[in-house]
């Protein structure tokens, strides 16, 4: 990791709930000093306080990165603490959605180095993965600090541009969301074939976190492990006839649900 840069510098953490306080444990455990971490939260946790942080302490003159991990909508007023280290060499990472690079120009100054995230809430469990964008001032140095960053919760994915990140919050952002109505359809369906709600959707969540897992594990793709499950002319088959229908099945289905999230993420960003 290029922490180096950041262990002597200096970080500055605006916001440290959820999302934040996952980053921030993973920074720590991947060896940053405390010493060398200034969050801003206006409502610190016991385990924030406990890390030796400095807490609400202002800023330092020009530290490696300033990570911006408020709600869209307190962005507003978070910013102006921040507002010095425009166009400086402080790299500007923000995680909040649907607010675009050109605000953050806007807010900063057009020369600021800034690098644009989505990551997802399995980040909270060192499982999420992270797409990220940056303006012509972040450049690659820029990019691979800020991909080193997002990797202390998971796996990151480097965008043609910022005119994706819809789509990456269409997909993986949105997407864990998905799979956890998944797990209650199954259950559904198990209920309606004489299961116990209860052994239903223990059936239904124990199958779906053991599916990711398998294909988090192997190196086969998708398909294959699919293709693996099923038997010809056996009930995975059955299954499969309906969920695989060109006109009615899962593919249109979550094509639509994936262009009315990208959809909604085009319109809040304006």
């Amino acid at each position: 990791m290029a922490l180096e840069q950041v262990a002597r510098d200096g970080l500055v953490l605006l916001g440290c709930g959820k999302m934040g306080s996952a980053l921030l444990a993973g920074w720590l455990k991947a060896g940053l000093p405390p010493s060398a971490i200034w969050v801003l939260e206006p409502n610190p946790s016991d385990w924030l306080t406990s890390t030796g942080v400095h807490l609400n302490a202002g800023v330092p003159p020009a530290p490696a990165v300033a990570l911006l991990a408020v709600k869209p909508q307190m962005m507003g007023a978070a910013l102006p603490a921040l507002q010095a280290l425009g166009n400086g060499t402080t790299l500007m990472v923000s995680i909040a959605a649907g607010t675009s690079i050109a605000t953050f120009e806007s807010t900063f100054g057009d020369r600021t180095p800034i690098v644009r995230t989505m990551p997802n809430t399995p980040a909270m469990v060192g499982r999420g993965i992270t797409g990220i964008c940056g303006n012509a001032h972040a450049g690659a140095a820029g990019l691979r600090l800020a991909a080193d960053l997002m990797a202390a919760v998971g796996e990151v994915v480097e965008l043609d541009g910022e005119h994706q990140i819809d789509a990456v919050t269409a997909v993986s952002g949105s997407g864990p969301a998905y799979v956890f109505h998944l797990i209650e359809a199954m259950a559904a369906g198990g209920v309606a074939q004489g299961l116990s709600p209860d052994v239903a959707m223990k059936l239904a969540r124990a199958t779906v976190c053991g599916a990711g897992e398998l294909a988090f594990q192997s190196p086969d793709p998708a398909a294959q492990l699919r293709i693996n499950v099923t038997s010809p002319g056996g009930t995975t088959a059955a299954a499969l006839a309906v969920l695989m229908d060109g006109d009615t099945g899962l593919p249109p289905l979550m094509a639509r649900a994936i262009q009315a999230a990208a959809d909604r993420g085009r319109e809040l960003g304006k």
